[in-house]
């Protein structure tokens, strides 16, 4: 190897241990970013010419790269929106709301939150992408796998709620030391599908012995009772009950009351009422009063709700993103994918944790969380940096001594081409 050949060598060695510091640099720096994965630099020796040829030169040659396969620990937040995957996979996230299937890239960074405009952003700026549910959380997509389908979850949309009831269940003592054609009146309450409030009248009437027969009349608006706001029916339901005291049975069994023709435009309810188990003291109940004045004091649990403002967003550990709202309701919108790649680490880098797809990765699959190789999601938590500050200094006075040696293989070469010139002249 000549004097010059030496020269290039060095050289060669100071950029490789330059460029393996700058990685080791970075590393630090983002010791402390979510989902980062820390940087790792491979040394190549390239040789030209043949072995033992006095033409033989030698060098290094230094390549970067990313273990994106490696999972960072995984701390818990108090904000509801974060998330992070245990396991293989990514978020699927756009630059721009309104980016295409051909434009989506991903990234493990979970720290999504609301912008101004509604939509799940990272602390990166990018938009997160998810498959439209209905309220039951169902995907409407009819191929769940298919990027196309993928939209930038956005609440601005759903500016509020109300939602009408569908489930009455009633609890409530007869007396039964009442006598036979004595009547007691009651009144449940009901909310439409537009969120207006009924009250429906209640009629209970003994018929005898252990029988009752209760009348519902047509519902009033809760507001002004002197108005009729719909039709009910069926408008009387039967009640027997066992000589313990507990309920036998009711006539329609079960009892489902429908009210239509609501004078607020709202579509028609249909109600499940439920008096109680059969054989049960669950519901309705017939005992003898411990007051001296007989009458009912039911109490109801109905799971209809008036309008109400959207109030906050959660992330679930299946991927189910819901609108909370602040009259109790809740409403599934979004359903979370995990996209996976067979060679993860062939991804593009295109900027902070972000990474695009390419062939070396192989084919994008999109499956819901825990489906197949995607890894689960984790509420309410973020993935750290796979960073090791002590393993990053270790390399760091490698990358130092390696530098220092190749410095001064230049120093001494500068010195014998000194010495060559000398001898020249």
């Amino acid at each position: 190897m000549s004097l010059s050949s030496a020269l290039s060598t060095a050289v060669s060695g100071l950029t490789a241990q330059s460029l393996a510091l700058a990685a080791i640099s970075e590393n630090i720096a983002n010791s402390s970013t979510t989902a980062y994965k820390t940087k790792e630099v491979d040394f190549q020796s390239l040789v030209t010419g043949a072995m033992g040829s006095a033409k033989s030169t030698s060098s290094v040659v230094a390549k970067s790269s990313q273990a994106l396969n490696v999972g960072g620990v995984i701390s818990s937040t108090p904000t509801s929106t974060n998330v992070a995957i245990d396991g293989s996979g990514f978020f699927v996230v756009s630059a721009h709301p309104g980016d295409t299937a051909s434009d989506l890239v991903y990234s493990r960074n979970g720290s999504f939150s609301r912008d101004a405009d509604g939509y799940l952003v990272n602390s990166e700026g990018y938009y997160l992408q998810g498959l439209p549910t209905d309220a039951d959380g169902a995907i409407l997509a009819s191929n769940a796998s298919d990027l196309s389908n993928l939209q930038a979850i956005n609440f601005n949309s759903i500016g509020g709620t109300a939602k009408a009831t569908g489930n009455v269940a009633m609890s409530a003592n007869l007396p039964a030391d009442a006598t036979t054609g004595q009547a007691f009146t009651t009144s449940m309450e009901v909310i439409d599908s537009l969120g207006v409030s009924h009250t429906v009248g209640q009629t209970w009437t003994k018929t005898g012995d252990n029988t009752w027969s209760l009348a519902l009349a047509n519902p009033t608006l809760t507001s002004d009772a002197s108005k009729t706001s719909g039709v009910v029916t069926p408008s009387t339901v039967s009640v027997t009950f066992n000589t313990d005291g507990s309920l036998a049975s009711t006539n329609p069994s079960p009892v489902s009351v429908s009210i239509t023709g609501f004078s607020t435009g709202a579509a028609t309810s249909a109600i499940n009422l439920n008096l109680g188990t059969s054989g049960g003291t669950d519901g309705l109940t017939q005992f003898a009063s411990t007051s001296s004045t007989l009458s009912i004091n039911p109490t109801f649990e109905q799971d209809g709700a008036n309008y109400g403002e959207l109030s906050g967003v959660t992330i679930d550990a299946n991927g189910l993103v819901t609108a909370n709202f602040d009259n109790g309701v809740s409403l599934a919108i979004y359903q979370i994918p995990v996209a996976t790649f067979s060679n993860p680490n062939g991804l593009t880098h295109v900027s902070g944790t972000v990474y695009d797809e390419n062939t070396d990765a192989g084919q994008v699959h999109v499956n819901l969380p825990g489906d197949g190789s995607s890894g689960t999601l984790v509420a309410s938590a973020l993935e750290g940096s796979t960073t090791d500050i002590a393993t990053e200094f270790n390399k760091m006075i490698i990358a130092q001594q390696a530098y220092s040696a190749a410095s001064q293989v230049i120093t001494t070469t500068k010195g014998m081409f000194d010495t060559l010139i000398q001898a020249v002249r």
